[in-house]
């Protein structure tokens, strides 16, 4: 039924695109040729233009599709929609751009082939307003769902069993996505202290026995089992007496106290695996990355290359030590590898010490060092560990192995950081959590990060490091 209700809702969001879309053609017609703002060589053949109409219908909403646009994702804002939206529909126009190309419309008696060709600005006035259109109409789809969900039409009753740690978790978000037309009914629980209690504002109806009685009193559609794994009896029990009326049962797998990014469903051969370690960054998403990579580090490098010489002769003369500084880190799937760095310790400063951490006004720093640390400039040679594979320009910072082992123990999460590459700036680093600081509010960050990967957000981390994420106290 979840499943169904998002087809119904994609479809009419896919209705509310075609209208959108249609009525960008026809505004970019109106404007470009009859209104007389813009100026024209002679008016085009109005049947030529139309003939590009079922091209665009077709192909907006197919790129619209693997942009996501029609996936009902939870919690997404106006802000994302527009900006997917605004993605989908320039890329959809630049394939437009080049379809045309080989578009050939009939040829009438007298007019060859060669001399015509469809007007720049009336595609850019289509894709312009395409995305006010397209905006307004997805805005005007969402307040209507939205209105007729809550105003109690064609709600789904819910009634969840177990008001444990899961059960309310599964109340929390059928109860913060209202527009998906489901109504929380109640929870069923044995536990004597949750008796007459309230839950994220949904009452304990009462015990697992009363379970056959309520899908009759409540009018009961939906049953969603949320039991931990010991209460495995009870599971079976609520199930047999469930099986036997008219209603969807839903079990919610006891995962929560495992899973720890995203979990999903795959199949092995006819068989249900969850995996509990899904990531979003997979398949194009690498390719899409590991591109942004190569570019970022390329600019970066053409920028940074005329300055090097000085620098280097500055770490050189304070003294006479070597310029870069290898060090062992651990990276993707805990491979180690070693990180460069332009040195801004003193030759043999961890000698007597072992490995530590940087501190604020740390003595083993050179002068030339500690500028080069206030302002970022020592990570400039892991441009190289971008090149080479080891590092990505976005991610999670690598920590050394003797860190790693230490951090590890006292958290349970922490080598989940290391399902993606390391990188030279992260969503951490950004909110100021870099250096000897919180390494558990790091890893929050980082794990936030990799459960959100997008190519909008490294590039919203490369603005934001940009702005305000370079300079920072020395360590």
């Amino acid at each position: 039924m979840i499943r169904q209700r998002h087809k119904i809702t994609s479809i009419i969001y896919l209705c509310g695109d075609l209208v959108a879309t249609a009525g960008a053609f026809f505004a970019a017609w109106y404007l470009r040729f009859e209104t007389g703002i813009f100026a024209v060589a002679g008016r085009p053949e109005y049947e030529r233009y139309l003939a590009l109409l079922p091209v665009i219908l077709v192909l907006w909403p197919v790129v619209y599709y693997f942009h996501g646009l029609y996936q009902v994702q939870r919690g997404r804002s106006r802000s994302d929609e527009a900006i997917n939206l605004i993605v989908a529909i320039i890329l959809a126009s630049l394939l437009l751009s080049f379809a045309v190309v080989w578009m050939r419309p009939v040829a009438k008696e007298g007019v060859p082939y060669a001399i015509f060709g469809y007007s720049r600005g009336f595609l850019a006035l289509l894709a312009g307003l395409n995305a006010v259109f397209g905006i307004a109409a997805r805005n005007s789809i969402r307040l209507v769902l939205r209105r007729f969900r809550l105003s109690g039409h064609n709600l789904q009753r819910i009634l969840i069993v177990g008001a444990g740690t899961l059960g309310r978790e599964v109340a929390r978000k059928l109860i913060r996505n209202r527009e998906f037309g489901f109504q929380v009914v109640g929870f069923l629980d044995d536990d004597p202290g949750k008796a007459d209690h309230s839950f994220e504002g949904v009452a304990v109806l009462g015990t697992l026995d009363a379970v056959d009685a309520l899908l009759q009193e409540q009018r009961i559609d939906q049953v969603f089992i949320a039991l931990p794994l010991e209460a495995h009896r009870k599971t079976l029990r609520v199930l047999r007496v469930v099986g036997r009326e008219c209603v969807e049962v839903r079990i919610v797998p006891d995962v929560l106290q495992y899973a720890t990014l995203q979990a999903k469903v795959e199949d092995l051969d006819g068989t249900p695996v969850i995996n509990l370690s899904q990531v979003p960054l997979q398949g194009w998403g690498t390719l899409v990355k590991r591109g942004l990579d190569l570019a970022v580090a390329t600019a970066m490098m053409a920028v940074a290359l005329p300055f090097f010489p000085l620098v280097a002769l500055l770490i050189w003369i304070e003294d006479r030590g070597p310029i870069f500084y290898h060090q062992e880190r651990m990276g993707l799937d805990g491979r180690p590898f070693q990180i460069l760095k332009l040195r801004s310790m003193r030759v043999g400063a961890e000698s007597s010490t072992g490995p530590v951490w940087a501190i604020k006004d740390d003595p083993r720093r050179t002068r030339v060092g500690a500028f080069l640390r206030r302002w970022s400039l020592d990570e400039l040679p892991q441009l190289w560990n971008v090149f080479r594979g080891h590092m990505s320009i976005v991610g999670p910072r690598p920590e050394r192995p003797a860190f790693v082992h230490e951090f590890k123990e006292k958290l349970p999460l922490y080598m989940l950081r290391h399902k993606v590459k390391s990188g030279i700036t992260g969503w951490a680093q950004v909110h100021g959590w870099r250096g000897n600081t919180s390494i558990k509010k790091r890893l929050q960050y980082d794990l936030y990060y990799i459960e959100n990967w997008s190519l909008k957000l490294d590039l919203k981390i490369l603005w934001m490091t940009l702005l305000h994420g370079l300079r920072h106290n020395a360590y």
